[in-house]
């Protein structure tokens, strides 16, 4: 039995939570770039806000040429790293400041954001960003103080990479465990699934591996082992009750009939005596067919004693068909075979040569004079087919489930022809040893038997 990995309840159970837990450290990295990045630019707008406060206190103090020379001081001496100032008045011309002009469609608000162009040695340009403030003075004059913040964008570049390669490597790491849990959930599974397979199909012997870890899956095999046990011991004590009265009745019915064939062909026996004793001798032939019957059934259903090989089915059809021509020509039937070689299964032989020999013994029954019986094996997408397919009078479609049963027979043929009812019985046991598909179906008219054989 095989079972597909991409379709396990763990497997989906396993994408699920990797989903969830996904999404979960997304959101937490998430978070946290965002924190990250506004702890930034708030320590940044704090450390502009400072600095436009103190150079509004020299303002203040001594008006626009004290804060022109604090902005000199500032630029030559002492300022910040990548700082920028600039002093312009109400038509935007620059009073002072290590800035050249006001930047080309900055807008007159608050806070603003803007780039500015850098030249380096290899004469290359680049644009850095820059976050700053902008004050409104007496007289129309703006104050803007900024600073470059092109390591901090650096840093939040690096830090967004990082949050991308920490969330694919979360979802790749809960792709691979949930690959790994399911591949080993899935073999444990399997390996219940095949042992339950072969202590259904008679294999009493075979047992669930307990693995030791003591979890629930040594739980259930324990669990399974103990009702295994009781059923084995059960069955063997019901196979050895049901074998012992099968031999134990055959002796008897074999002597019956031999005593029976003995006063029949007595030399003082009557016309009406030979005549019941004929009677006789065929109700029991009839309770020995049904006992040989019963015990067929109850060995394919127990698996026992049976081996396995390959099968031709091709070359089974044709000698089954051989066989039986020379009973369809006395009734007036053609019987035809279609064997499509090399059409190979697994299985016993005997046993399904059994079935071929029902499913035409019941055609040779119901059909009538100049109708046709056809015997097939060939080859189907999923495996091998066996086909028994005539032209009689059928089986209606509700009584197709019905009549697979022991001792079930429809009213019509039990009225016109002698049996036991058990020979879909014993097809229908011998198809569940094969793990075969067995269908009835309509043939239009007449009834198609067909057992399909998986290639696995």
């Amino acid at each position: 039995m095989r079972i597909n990995l991409l379709r396990t309840s763990a497997f989906r159970h396993v994408v699920g939570y990797g989903v969830i837990f996904t999404l979960g450290v997304s959101a937490l990295l998430g978070a946290i770039y965002l924190l990250t990045e506004s702890v930034l630019t708030n320590d940044t707008d704090a450390v502009i806000s400072a600095e436009l406060d103190g150079l509004t206190d020299e303002y203040n103090r001594g008006g626009l040429s004290q804060l022109n020379e604090e902005l000199t001081y500032r630029a030559d001496n002492w300022g910040r790293t990548g700082a920028v100032y600039l002093l312009v008045d109400a038509n935007l011309n620059k009073e002072g400041g290590n800035l050249k002009a006001w930047p080309q469609g900055l807008p007159l608000e608050r806070w603003v954001n803007f780039s500015l162009e850098a030249r380096r040695s290899n004469d290359d340009i680049t644009l850095h960003p820059v976050r700053a403030s902008v004050m409104l003075l007496p007289e129309g004059h703006r104050l803007l103080v900024g600073t470059d913040v092109a390591q901090q964008r650096r840093f939040m570049a690096t830090f967004r990479t990082a949050t991308l390669w920490g969330i694919g490597l979360t979802a790749l790491a809960g792709v691979l465990a949930g690959g790994w849990l399911s591949y080993r959930l899935s073999r444990r599974v399997q390996s219940v699934a095949e042992a339950c397979d072969a202590i259904v199909g008679g294999d009493l012997g075979r047992r669930l591996t307990v693995s030791g870890w003591h979890d629930e899956f040594d739980a259930l095999a324990q669990a399974v082992n103990s009702m295994v046990d009781r059923l084995a011991e059960k069955t063997q004590l019901l196979r050895a009750t049901f074998d012992s009265a099968a031999h134990d009745l055959r002796a008897p019915l074999f002597r019956l009939r031999s005593r029976l064939e003995d006063v029949a062909r007595s030399p003082g026996s009557g016309a009406a005596l030979r005549e019941g004793i004929d009677a006789s001798l065929q109700e029991l032939e009839h309770v020995q067919r049904t006992l040989t019957t019963l015990l067929q059934i109850a060995q394919a259903e127990s698996g026992i004693a049976q081996s396995s090989a390959p099968v031709d089915l091709a070359k089974l059809a044709s000698d089954m068909a051989e066989l039986y021509e020379p009973a369809a020509r006395e009734r007036h039937l053609q019987l035809t075979v279609q064997a499509q070689p090399p059409c190979e299964v697994r299985g016993n032989r005997q046993l399904l040569a059994q079935v071929v020999a029902n499913l035409v013994e019941n055609s040779l029954k119901y059909v009538p004079p100049g109708g046709h019986i056809e015997v097939r094996a060939q080859r189907a997408s999923s495996g091998s087919q066996l086909v028994v397919a005539d032209n009689g009078p059928g089986i209606p479609a509700a009584e197709r489930t019905h009549v697979l049963e022991p001792f079930v027979r429809l009213p019509a043929a039990a009225a016109s022809t002698a049996g036991t009812g058990l020979g879909l019985s014993l097809v229908a046991a011998i198809a569940r040893l094969h793990h075969a598909q067995l269908a009835l179906e309509d043939n239009g008219p007449g009834l198609r038997v067909v057992l399909s054989f998986s290639s696995g």
